[in-house]
């Protein structure tokens, strides 16, 4: 017969050694699998970015427009609100007024008129009190009309205030949906930037650095003898910024967003611009790329996402991009669309 023996276990110096060589194997693998995957190069990050900053720019305009849709909703609600507690304020006056007319009358109406006649004795005297009691009635009714108006007025301004209340709310989402956004664009440019080796990083560092000094030594803007008063003073007020960081959102004085260099420049010049660079693109006059002048606005991408000053000699005056200071820069840089100038 047969006998029954157990199988002999591996030894546990064997299963250790299975499981070593296995551990070693998938690391291998996954070593591999990361050597496989290319590594982005320094020009192919940059490229990256400035398209994440390029679509960040985009909607932080869009962000801006919001923004002052919310600012402008704010003060006509407030205003609405106060308008609203004024009127009844005076709606209570004429009820108070309307109670005081009813209570006179019903103290003189309470005996018939003809009876009241009939037993004074002084007649002459009680015809005078019976007109002043028709113009009481009189004045009662123009009292009611005007109360009913007031109300009807309140009720439209109330929803008007309800509406707008609901618009607003409508627009702090918008505003929130887009500011995060953004940040994620921001967030995906810094992950990109970390990815580099720190020699890399350096050298993109050094290569901005440079750009802004190039910028801040004054480059050959040729004459601004064209420029009007106006633009030139607000392209002064630009030029004085030189170096200020570009902050999304920012308007000054410190820091700027491209509108809002723009904005905050001519707003220096006596000349209030809208917001964001679309509606400043409808703020003036277009003009074509040879009729441009000192102080000119101009225009770039399909979206107008982007604004800066004209300087001359084919160069802008602009808040570029997150990481850069306001700057010179030649205005092929980026796609151009049209000029503006502010009238």
């Amino acid at each position: 017969m047969a006998s029954h023996r157990r199988p002999k276990q591996p030894s546990r110096t064997r299963r250790v050694t299975v499981l070593t060589a296995t551990a070693a194997a998938a690391v291998a693998l996954t070593t591999q699998g990361a050597q496989a995957e290319p590594k982005a190069s320094k020009k192919e990050v940059k490229e990256k970015v400035d398209k994440l900053y390029e679509e960040a720019e985009g909607a932080t305009e869009k962000y801006n427009g919001a923004k002052e849709k919310q600012n402008k909703l704010e003060k006509e609600v407030a205003n609405l609100q106060d308008s609203v507690a004024r009127g009844q304020d005076d709606l209570n006056d004429m009820r108070n007024g309307l109670g005081s007319m009813a209570t006179a009358q019903y103290r003189t109406g309470g005996v018939d008129p003809s009876v009241q006649l009939f037993l004074s004795s002084d007649p002459d005297s009680y015809l005078d009190k019976a007109s002043t009691l028709d113009q009481l009635s009189s004045k009662q009714a123009e009292a009611l009309k005007k109360i009913q108006t007031k109300q009807r007025n309140l009720a439209q301004q109330r929803q008007e205030a309800a509406d707008k209340l609901k618009d607003l709310a409508d627009t702090r989402k918008e505003l929130g949906e887009k500011k995060k956004g953004i940040q994620a664009k921001l967030s995906k440019a810094r992950g990109l930037l970390n990815k580099l080796t720190a020699g890399d990083r350096a050298r993109l560092a050094a290569e901005q650095a440079r750009a802004d000094r190039a910028s801040a030594s004054r480059v050959d803007l040729g004459s601004d003898a064209s420029a009007s008063q106006r633009a030139a003073a607000a392209l002064s007020a630009a030029k004085s910024k030189i170096g200020s960081p570009y902050v999304w959102g920012a308007t000054g004085p410190s820091s700027f967003d491209c509108s809002g260099l723009t904005s905050w420049a001519y707003k220096q010049a006596g000349v209030s611009l809208p917001r964001t660079s679309q509606a400043q693109a409808g703020a003036g006059t277009q003009i074509g790329r040879g009729a441009l002048a000192p102080g000119d606005l101009v225009i770039f991408y399909g979206d107008q996402h982007h604004i800066g000053f004209y300087a001359g000699n084919g160069q802008i005056l602009h808040a570029p991009k997150p990481g850069a200071g306001v700057r010179y820069e030649s205005i092929n840089n980026m796609p151009f669309q049209f000029g503006v100038r502010i009238g």
